[in-house]
Order: C-alpha cells, then structure tokens, then sequence
C-alpha cells in the first residue's frame, strides 16, 4: 500500500489549522443506501488487491507522550443525513503485539466500501507509540488515549472495531464515553476471562508437572498455530502492513508486558452486559472459527454474558489481517451486518438530532425503521 507522507506535531489532524493537503474524494451516495446487488466475484477480488482510499499517519504528543495513529483521507464523506452532515466515524483497535499501522489496509477497505471515516490509532506501548507509566496502567488509562487522537481528527461518535485486546479496549472506552459510541464490533476479543483458562494435549501432559508453564506453553502453541492463516491471502502485503508495527513492538517489549499482565487479570463480564441492556449501543460480536487463542469458550462466554449471538467468520484470531476486504463485506452483505449498520445510522441520527424521515436522510420514505433496542441478536 502506498503511504502519504506522514504528518506530525499538533497540527497533524486533517481538521487542524495547517494540516497537509489531501485528496478530496467526492463521497459516493450509495454507500449509505446500501440497497444495490452484493459485488460480483470480479468485483470483490478487485476491492480485495487495493483501496482508492489511504491512510494518512500522524503524531500526537498525550501528556509528553508520542501517540502514533493514521486516519482515512476520504475526507469529502457525509453521514446517513446526507451532504453536509458529519460522517460516520469507525475506530479500528489493535490486537496485543499489534499497532494501527497493522490495520490500515483492513481501514482503508471499510472506508471505501461503507463511506466512513477511519481512525487507527497505535496503543500506548504498541506501534511506536510511547508506554504509558507503570502507576498509571489500567484499562481506563489505555482507553482515554483514543479519546485524544479522536479530538485530534475532529471525530464525532464512532463505530468501535476492537480485536482482541481492542475488544477489551473498546468495552471499556464505550462504557466511559457512550454519548461518544456509535456500536461495538468485538472481534474475538479477550474482554472475559474464559480466554486463559486453556486445554487441550500440551496443557493436559505438562499441568500435572508444570501447572504454572502449562497454559503459557499452549497459549504459545495457539499462536503459532494461528500464524500460517496470515498468508492465507496476499501474503507479501499482509508481511508488509504487519511488520513495521512488529518491528517496533519487539524493541519495546519489555515496557508492554505491564500491558499483558493487565489483560490476564481484566474481566468485563458484568461491564459488557450493561452496555448490551441497556439497549443503547448496537453490540455486534464476531469470531474466527479456527480461533485457539481466544478459543470457542471465549466466544460461548461473551454469547452468555449478553444475550447475543457469535457470528462466525473464517480465520483464525486475527482473520481480518489476511482478509483485509472480509469485515466491509460481512457489513454489506451478511444480514446482521446490514442490520448492524442500519442500528448504528439509526444512532448516529438520535446523536446527531436527525430523524430518520427527514429530508436528505436516504431512509426518506422509508418504513423499515430499526426497531428498538439496538442489540444486534440473530
């Protein structure tokens, strides 16, 4: 993927005062309607090679703290209300030893396909962004950095994608900010704690022996297992987007294994099941089916703990990384995507005082109004 010069400083944001020139696209009104035929395979494999949009990377300084992100440069896109309303904004969340940078061609895709707005930022610790201080890590902590990269961009209420530890970061940010939280995409997340209790023949020859090591040791071998699916695609662009981010998280690791601890000891069972009833925030929860690192029990533990149903994708835990194309298609095609996106426009028009029948809304006519609440359920 090319990659626009990167920006830096305060100003870096495509709203601020100063910023570079980017491309203005003309937004195209079908995204929101959504109402055509789904792409031809010709079509589809197509999409898949590349994107007419990019992501352009900034710098931010966070309480003297380097933060590193990217945004979409579809700048010229409007929201379900029509011309001239703000966009529906997406924030895509890395995975643990991940970074935004990993993403950007899964982003740039979803804001082509949908017409949104895409924001990648890199987690404290991850990507090149600097780590947040031992005395001040916590979940919240780690959350509130996304709030500072949407201001930056000019953002509004924001569809959260959160991968696996993006999920957990993504619950948390949307039970603190939910006037700022257009739904939740939880992409075999490791919110809930069944994730680390593993099983399996590693754990069941070395627990009677090393009980300690055991779970390490498979959670090892779930890893390496799930590794040969990145190149299930297009292997050389996934290496390209994955490595740099890699690269620079090897350097750092040893100020984000805090991080990693604090994700054994997260448990948001009871956080994630309000946010689900209080019927506010659609909650779609999506799931690699050869997923051993965030195994079957996480997602059946997610399932319980909200009421809603697990839709399952194919990959393994980061499925979306050799499948860049694979989350705008299930969004555009797959029922409880559409129906997912039809309960966040529905949202973005109660934040943003726009009524679902007025004028320059493409639903202007229309009487198949989401019903409410706006769980996502199959």
């Amino acid at each position: 993927m090319r990659r626009s010069p990167q920006l830096r400083g305060t100003n870096a944001g495509p709203h601020a005062e100063g910023a570079p020139n980017v491309r203005v696209r003309q937004p195209v009104p079908a995204r929101h309607a959504r109402q055509g035929p789904a792409p031809t395979v010709v079509q589809a494999l197509r999409r898949s090679v590349k994107s007419e949009v990019r992501m352009v990377p900034g710098v931010i300084t966070v309480d003297g703290r380097r933060v590193r992100f990217a945004v979409s440069d579809n700048v010229a896109e409007h929201g379900p209300g029509g011309p001239g309303t703000p966009p529906v904004w997406a924030v895509n969340i890395h995975g643990f030893f991940a970074g935004g940078g990993v993403y950007w061609r899964e982003s740039a895709r979803l804001a082509e396909a949908l017409g949104w707005r895409v924001v990648n930022p890199s987690l404290p610790g991850f990507g090149g962004s600097d780590p947040l201080p031992w005395d001040n890590l916590s979940m919240a902590a780690v959350s509130e950095q996304i709030t500072a990269v949407c201001d930056h961009v000019g953002a509004g209420p924001a569809v959260l994608l959160g991968h696996s530890m993006g999920g957990a970061v993504a619950v948390q940010y949307a039970a603190g900010h939910p006037e700022r939280t257009l739904g939740i995409i939880y992409r075999d997340g490791v919110g809930t704690p069944a994730w680390r209790k593993r099983s399996g023949p590693i754990t069941a020859v070395m627990a009677p022996f090393l009980p300690d090591v055991a779970a390490f040791a498979d959670l090892l071998f779930s890893v390496a297992i799930d590794f040969p699916d990145l190149f299930m695609g297009r292997a050389y662009s996934t290496l390209r987007a994955v490595l740099p981010d890699v690269r620079r998280n090897v350097r750092a690791f040893g100020r984000t294994i805090p991080v990693g601890g604090l994700l054994t000891a997260v448990d948001q069972r009871d956080l994630v099941r309000e946010i689900v009833e209080r019927g506010q925030i659609p909650f779609l929860p999506l799931w690699g089916i050869f997923d051993r690192i965030a195994h079957w029990a996480t997602a059946d533990e997610v399932e319980r703990s909200t009421g809603v149903e697990v839709l399952w994708v194919p990959g393994g835990h980061s499925w979306m990384l050799a499948r860049p194309q694979g989350q705008g298609d299930v969004l555009r095609v797959m029922e409880r995507g559409r129906r997912f996106v039809d309960q966040v426009e529905e949202r973005w028009r109660e934040l943003h005082g726009t009524a679902a029948g007025e004028p320059g809304s493409h639903r202007a006519g229309s009487s198949q109004a989401p019903a409410r609440p706006v769980r996502v359920v199959s």
